[in-house]
């Protein structure tokens, strides 16, 4: 039989906390998260990086959180759905996303919305197809995609008239 190692010391930053936890080497960036953090707005659809709805921000990069192990991510910043800026309520794109009706049962809206905001951070005016390439890979069952697709502009709209303000 194959000893497998113990627990590894894994710091990193979610959501602007410094976090030391002591992780097996094969749990996953989804796992901690998780079942180490309480961060469960991070959820798991697949599994296996199918659906995107486990998409959390290393940086301004969206990652599948499912696929990462979590000692990839050492020193890194971590931004889940919980450590979005919205001091005074809703992000632009969260409203968004409601006013468009582009939630319905909402299990893969955190990770859309974690995607929109790292497309939007780094192109404000995104063209339909720079959307459509920017939320590739993430699975709706429910809403479809032209109410989600509608969201992302009107986030960019509203972002672009009043400043990247981040809230309502």
């Amino acid at each position: 039989m194959k000893k497998r190692p113990g627990k590894q010391l894994l710091e990193l930053t979610v959501n602007d906390e410094f976090y030391e936890l002591a992780v097996e080497p094969q749990e996953t960036l989804l796992e901690v998260l998780r079942n180490h953090l309480g961060l469960t707005g991070t959820k798991e659809g697949c599994g296996t990086g199918e659906c995107g709805t486990c998409t959390v921000l290393m940086g301004d990069e969206p990652i599948l959180s499912c696929l990462t192990l979590a000692m990839d991510c050492r020193q890194k910043e971590i931004r889940t759905i919980e450590g979005l800026d919205r001091e005074n309520g809703l992000t632009v794109v969260q409203d968004a996303f409601l006013q468009q009706g582009a939630v319905q049962c909402g299990f893969c809206t955190p990770g859309m919305i974690l995607a929109t905001t790292a497309l939007l951070e780094k192109n404000p005016n995104p063209s339909q197809e720079e959307i459509k390439k920017g939320l590739e890979g993430h699975l709706c069952r429910c809403t479809g995609y032209n109410k989600i697709f509608e969201a992302v502009e009107q986030a960019a709209a509203r972002k672009s008239r009043h400043g990247d303000s981040g809230s309502v």
